[in-house]
């Protein structure tokens, strides 16, 4: 976590955070959802434009969405990065939210994106579970939804296994029969709520991301402990167009430098949208 605040405060100092800078809101799954539309100053017609997808109780402002963001603006390419309902400024109890319901969530992003007249060809990224989200949305969407192609940084393929075993996050927990788990759970000081078990228990993460046949990029750590990197692996077996990635000692944050998965996503997305 320090690495990537870190990484933040060189990209803020470096002057890159003078971007031109939107906060829209856009109707979600489950209430209204915050975001940050940047995009280039000379912006031109049909700007190529990425989405930008946070992981498991983060938001839109971590330093990995946030590095992107200001690095893909110095390409030309705008972003949209938001909160997923229940999770920062966006609306929506945390308890109630669920890998389905942010996939709403990306779609309402996508759909807005599309109607809103100023941006071409889309990209999309997720980090961790919002990399799970970026997979299965791209899945159901196909190639032509994201003719910029995709990127997972540490997908967490995982999160299905968790819920089989009773964990989340890598964390013992107290799911008990996890076809009929409590109401809740206590995660890192949040309420995770029954229905994010019993949904991540039957969740079809690969089978639903195999209807992606685009251009992918997938970036890992081997030092990941939170998601092993086999997982990101997988996408890449099952991507037959894609990158791989494997970053050597690096976390599930990619300390200790996330600018390093941060110039290896950008450097794909400029290849797909610029050149």
């Amino acid at each position: 976590m320090k690495q990537i605040l870190l990484l933040v405060a060189c990209l803020l100092t470096a002057g890159l955070a003078s971007a031109r800078t939107e906060r829209v809101v856009i109707q979600g799954n489950h209430g209204k959802l915050v975001a940050d539309l940047q995009m280039p100053d000379a912006m031109p017609k049909h700007c190529p434009i990425v989405m930008l997808c946070h992981g498991f109780t983060g938001n839109r402002n971590g330093g990995l969405e946030r590095g992107i963001a200001h690095e893909l603006e110095k390409q030309g390419i705008a972003s949209i990065r938001f909160d997923f309902n229940g999770h920062g400024e966006s609306e929506g109890d945390f308890v109630q939210m669920t890998v389905p319901n942010e996939i709403e969530d990306a779609h309402h992003v996508y759909n807005w994106i599309k109607a809103d007249g100023r941006f071409g060809n889309i990209g999309i990224a997720g980090h961790s579970q919002g990399g799970v989200v970026t997979s299965m949305l791209a899945g159901q969407l196909g190639k032509k939804a994201f003719k910029g192609g995709v990127v997972l940084l540490a997908p967490a393929g995982v999160l299905r296994d968790d819920a089989i075993r009773g964990t989340v996050a890598g964390q013992p927990g107290n799911h008990g029969d996890p076809l009929d788990p409590p109401e809740y759970v206590e995660v890192w000081g949040h309420h995770l709520g029954r229905d994010y078990i019993k949904t991540a228990f039957w969740l079809p993460i690969y089978e639903t991301a195999a209807g992606y046949k685009g251009p992918a990029c997938i970036i890992h750590g081997t030092g990941d402990r939170t998601v092993p990197y086999t997982y990101g692996l997988r996408f890449h077996q099952l991507w037959k167009k894609s990158e791989w990635h494997l970053l050597d000692h690096y976390d599930h944050g990619f300390g200790p430098h996330p600018e390093e998965a941060v110039k290896l996503a950008v450097t794909f997305f400029t290849k797909q949208l610029i050149h």
